[in-house]
C-alpha cells in the first residue's frame, strides 16, 4: 500500500485531521514530525506523497511558511529535491500553501528555490479571515488532485488564515498569469454560490488574492497549494447548514483526498 507522510512541525494544527480523513478513506498515512527526516530516524524518499496541512509553523514568524519551507530547501536539501522532480504528490493546505509557495514549488515555473516565484501576502481586509467560501474548479485535467472533480463545480469550503493573498510579481503579473492558464495550473478560484467568480470582491474572494486564486498547482500537476481548508469540509456534520438543510454523507472537500488516492492506486 502506497504511504502518505502528513508532516509537522512546532505550531502545526490540523496534521490529524488529516490523518483522519485519509483513515477513514483506508489510506496508509503517518503523521511525522519534521526533526524525524532532519535526524535521519526517517527518510522522505520511503513516502509515496505528502502533506502539509494548516496550522502556524514557528508561530509564522518572519512571515508565514517561510520557516518551515526554508528547512526543507537547506536541511533536507537532497531529498526535498528528489521528491520534487520526480513527480510525487504533494498538497500544501493553508500554512501548507504557503511553505509551497516558499520552496518555489508554486508556481513552480523554475523549479525549487530560495527565491519564489510568488507570494502569500497579509489578508487585504489586515484581519484574519474565518468563514466558510465558495470555490470553483478551473482544471481542465492537469492537476491530480481534482481527478475526482468535475471541471466548472462548486464547492463550499471554510478559511481560517492571516496570509492567504496569492500574489504574482507586479511587475508581471499579468504575463505569468497567462502562463499559468496556458499550462492549466490556476485550479480553483474564489467565487459566488452559482459558480460566477468573485472578481476581487470581498467576502467572495476572502484575502484579495490576485485573480481570485485559491488553489494553483505546478505545471505537472503533482503538486497543489491549496488555501482553504479541505479537511473540514469532508463530512455533512461539519457544514454550517447541515441542520438547517438536512445534509448528508460526505461533502466536496473529501474528493481533493479522493483524486489523491485515485491517483496513487
Amino acid at each position: 500500500m502506497k504511504r502518505i507522510c502528513i508532516m509537522r512541525v512546532a505550531g502545526t494544527n490540523r496534521d490529524y485531521d488529516t490523518h483522519e480523513i485519509l483513515s477513514y478513506l483506508g489510506a496508509a498515512s503517518e503523521v511525522v514530525h519534521m526533526n524525524e527526516f532532519i535526524r535521519g530516524r526517517k527518510s522522505l524518499l520511503d513516502y509515496d506523497a505528502f502533506i502539509f496541512p494548516g496550522g502556524f509553523s514557528y508561530g509564522d514568524r518572519i512571515r508565514s511558511g517561510a520557516i518551515w519551507a526554508k528547512q526543507l530547501i537547506y536541511k533536507l536539501s537532497s531529498d526535498f529535491r528528489k521528491i520534487a522532480d520526480e513527480g510525487r504528490p504533494i498538497l500544501g493546505i493553508c500554512n501548507g500553501m504557503q511553505v509551497v509557495v516558499e520552496a518555489g514549488l508554486i508556481p513552480g515555473l523554475r523549479g525549487i528555490s530560495e527565491y519564489p516565484e510568488a507570494a502569500m501576502g497579509v489578508n487585504a481586509s489586515s484581519k484574519f479571515e474565518c468563514r466558510w467560501v465558495y470555490l470553483k474548479n478551473f482544471s481542465r485535467g492537469n492537476c491530480l488532485f481534482t481527478k475526482n472533480i468535475p471541471r466548472g463545480a462548486v464547492m463550499r469550503v471554510p478559511v481560517a488564515h492571516g496570509e492567504g493573498r496569492f500574489l504574482l510579481p507586479k511587475e508581471e503579473e499579468n504575463e505569468l498569469l497567462r502562463t499559468l492558464d496556458r499550462n492549466d495550473q490556476v485550479v480553483f478560484r474564489y467565487c459566488d454560490e452559482d459558480g460566477g467568480v468573485a472578481e476581487g470582491n470581498y467576502p467572495m474572494n476572502p484575502n484579495g488574492a490576485f485573480s481570485d486564486i485559491a488553489g494553483v498547482c505546478n505545471p505537472d500537476g503533482n503538486v497543489l497549494a491549496f488555501m482553504p481548508h479541505a479537511e473540514d469540509a469532508c463530512f455533512s456534520h461539519q457544514h454550517p447548514d447541515w441542520t438547517r438543510k438536512g445534509l448528508k454523507g460526505e461533502m466536496a472537500g473529501i474528493l481533493i483526498f479522493k483524486s489523491l488516492l485515485s491517483h496513487l492506486k
